[in-house]
């Protein structure tokens, strides 16, 4: 029995085949196992300490304060709030509207380190509560206060931090916490301006940071990092430690993007939101 001879083409092909498939199996393959789930749940893990090497934004003050307003949340019944620094720094005088065309003198005292000024009126509001924890990837923030010189309020989320560094009048770099903007108040457009110095309240109504700048082109917002704020507070009071006005847990129901706006002018209403004014001359 005679068999039929190949093509000679036939028979190097598959000894090439073969040789490719021999290859192939003695291959190492050292893939990465599967990715863990995504945390359940709104938010995420903890950002973790800040650092040198964090990105950067460029922000540049100008030298000479120019007449300004700007949003101021209290801090102590006794009449302390704070505020972001570039609102007030420079001013011949400060004040803190209570109602229109009428308002308190403040004194101010400028923090160097960080983008807040505490200011201080005879008399004051219920003290804003406050979270001083890191806060998580992905939480939400509601920020009431005076955009555009008038009331309004922006929801936002979080995404990580960078590192403020201010060019001109008070230069420094600082720490920030980055948020992407997610909803604000209807019929508002354009810039935040007069939203700085408002604060950044969780779900639970409490403050985890000033507002101290935007990027409209972005859609971000920057607040105070947690570890200022700590530092901020422990100052704050006369007595050098921590605030006994300031409490830690906010009364009633929680903040959500459905009621934020009524939150808000509620806090405007009863002054621990109010709009503060800064007179260059």
């Amino acid at each position: 029995m005679h068999f039929p001879k190949l093509p000679d083409w036939l028979v190097y092909g598959a000894v090439v085949a073969a040789l490719l498939v021999v290859a192939v199996g003695r291959q190492e393959r050292a893939d990465a196992p599967t990715p863990p789930p995504p945390v359940p749940g709104e938010e995420g893990v903890p950002l973790g300490p800040s650092s040198p090497f964090d990105p950067s934004i460029v922000v540049q003050v100008p030298d000479k304060q120019e007449p300004a307003s700007g949003t101021a949340f209290s801090v102590g019944q006794s009449g302390q709030w704070l505020t972001a620094r570039h609102v007030v720094d420079g001013c011949k005088s400060a004040a803190i509207l209570v109602a229109d065309g009428r308002g308190v003198a403040a004194k101010v005292t400028i923090d160097p380190r960080f983008d807040a000024a505490i200011l201080t009126t005879e008399g004051g509001a219920p003290a804003m509560p406050m979270n001083l924890t890191d806060p998580r990837k992905g939480m939400r923030a509601y920020h009431p206060g005076f955009p555009q010189g008038h009331a309004g309020e922006v929801a936002s989320r979080l995404i990580g931090r960078e590192n403020l560094v201010v060019h001109g009048r008070g230069a420094r770099t600082e720490p920030v916490l980055v948020w992407a903007e997610v909803g604000r108040t209807d019929n508002l457009k354009g810039t935040l301006a007069g939203l700085s110095g408002a604060p950044a309240l969780d779900s639970a109504g409490r403050v985890i940071g000033v507002t101290v700048a935007e990027s409209p082109r972005r859609g971000r917002i920057y607040t105070t990092a947690p570890e200022s704020l700590r530092t901020l507070i422990g100052r704050s009071p006369r007595r050098g430690g921590a605030d006994p006005d300031v409490p830690e847990f906010a009364p009633g129901e929680a903040i959500t993007t459905d009621n934020y706006g009524r939150i808000a002018d509620g806090l405007r209403r009863d002054l621990r939101v109010a709009q503060v004014v800064c007179l260059a001359v």
